[in-house]
């Protein structure tokens, strides 16, 4: 009897002492906005790639700062999507081309429901508005509209892009997805048509919460304006060879449209203790002394964005602890509908212990870090063949495969050498000229994905 009663009374306890538990958090929850108790929230991690280093001297380091969107839930609601699909009708589009164009995006709109909002426009010498932004409630009048849709004129993109963004804006929301999704084949020869005002366009976009993806189309497009439109908004870029290729594109990138989970990222990085930002690896970024600033436009349901800065470090003594950066993030959690910073910091450890410093090695952050080293060094090569300094082209890229040999051999590292053999086979392509415009094309998409970790 007596056991009885003392394990009803020790129930009882446990029970009130957990009610009182999960009163506190919850009143916690509301006093304290930034800290959340629900998973829906985006992983920052902050990784050194040399957290010991040898005591008694200067540093060079590389630091990565990457977020991770958390996952969607099988039963939660994703977030709605407003999308313009803005297609290019010149004269070149005629045939197979225009054809593959219009069932790609017919395909694509499949996916969206009535939650979602879709608007059409065609370009060439004139913009067309061919289905004004509206819920995606009667597909089959959106299909056929697109149907009929013909090929003709010369490539007004600037002011495509700016009529897609007039539809979006009709429905603008900041809990939405905000996407521009622009294709073409040809050099934009009416309107503004160089790659730094389609940058600016971007750019503009960008800062009232819309991003642009391009979709580039054979090999007559001008893919440094295309990439300029894409990356100064945020959005994604593709090189296409192939129309029939168009519908599998398409698949993608609405596939990253409705798993966005946070918009509006904002990433601050305050140098500390003596540490110098040299520079940052991977987006635009603004240094102002020891800080940092720079942003991401969204952020994708379990997929990881990141940035590597490069830091110089200064002499510590033995055993000695440094923190070396911190870093502050605020977004907009498209879930919560409410604004979420979050924070961290790296410190490093110095030794005189080539043992300890060898075994300390972070790899999977040094190879991270090397890659985005050598995007830049082939963004380099891609300038001198540009001005026709082929040797000296083929210099960087040799240059960058001996790199990419000596880290990949020390970390063990696959990765690094199938890059090495990736830059090999660069320098030897680099003299076709009949087979420079499509090699260029790949070359800047590809810096492209990994300067923006893009996920097809």
């Amino acid at each position: 009897m007596f056991t009885q009663r003392f394990t009803s009374r020790m129930h009882a306890s446990a029970h009130r002492l957990t009610r009182t538990l999960l009163s506190v958090l919850a009143f916690t929850a509301l006093l304290l906005p930034g800290i959340s108790v629900a998973s829906d929230e985006v992983n920052l991690r902050v990784n050194l790639a040399t957290p010991v280093m040898e005591a008694e001297r200067s540093h060079k380091a590389f630091i990565k700062i990457s977020l991770e969107g958390f996952k969607q839930e099988s039963d939660q609601e994703r977030i709605p999507a407003n999308i313009a699909i803005v297609l290019d009708k010149s004269g070149s589009m005629q045939g197979d081309k225009i054809r593959q164009a219009r069932e790609a995006a017919i395909m694509a709109i499949r996916r969206l429901n009535a939650q979602d909002i879709v608007s059409v426009v065609s370009y060439d010498s004139r913009v067309q508005v061919v289905v004004p932004a509206t819920r995606v409630s009667d597909k089959q009048q959106i299909f056929s509209a697109i149907r009929n849709i013909p090929a003709n004129g010369n490539t007004a993109l600037f002011a495509g892009v700016s009529k897609g963004a007039q539809e979006l804006r009709k429905f603008l929301d900041q809990n939405k997805v905000n996407r521009v999704i622009l294709l073409s084949d040809g050099l934009a020869n009416v309107g503004p048509s160089t790659p730094h005002e389609l940058g600016q366009l971007g750019l503009s976009l960008a800062k009232e919460g819309m991003s642009v993806t391009t979709i580039g189309l054979g090999l007559g497009y001008n893919e440094d304006l295309m990439t300029q439109l894409a990356g100064y908004s945020d959005g994604n870029h593709a090189f296409v060879e192939n129309a029939a290729d168009l519908a599998r594109i398409f698949q993608y990138e609405f596939g990253d449209v409705l798993s966005v989970v946070a918009q509006g990222v904002e990433i601050k990085i305050h140098c500390k203790n003596g540490v110098k930002p040299l520079r940052l690896l991977g987006r635009e970024a603004e240094i102002n002394g020891n800080r940092i600033s720079t942003r991401l436009n969204q952020i994708y349901s379990e997929q990881e964005k990141f940035v590597i800065l490069e830091v110089e470090v200064p002499a510590q003594t033995n055993d000695s602890e440094l923190e070396l950066v911190q870093v502050d993030v605020n977004y907009a959690n498209l879930y919560s509908k409410r604004q979420h910073q979050l924070n961290n910091s790296i410190s490093a450890r110095f030794s005189t212990s080539e043992q300890a410093v060898k075994d300390a090695v972070d790899v999977e952050t040094y190879e991270s870090a090397a890659e985005q080293v050598y995007n830049e060094e082939s963004r380099k090569a891609v300038e001198l063949r540009d001005r026709g300094e082929i040797d000296a082209a083929r210099s960087v890229l040799e240059r960058s495969a001996d790199y990419l040999s000596n880290l990949g051999q020390s970390l063990a590292s696959p990765k690094l050498l199938e890059q090495q053999a990736e830059a090999l086979l660069d320098a030897q392509e680099l003299e076709d000229e009949r087979e420079w415009n499509k090699k260029r094309k790949e070359l800047k998409e590809r810096q492209y994905k990994r300067s923006n970790q893009q996920s097809y």
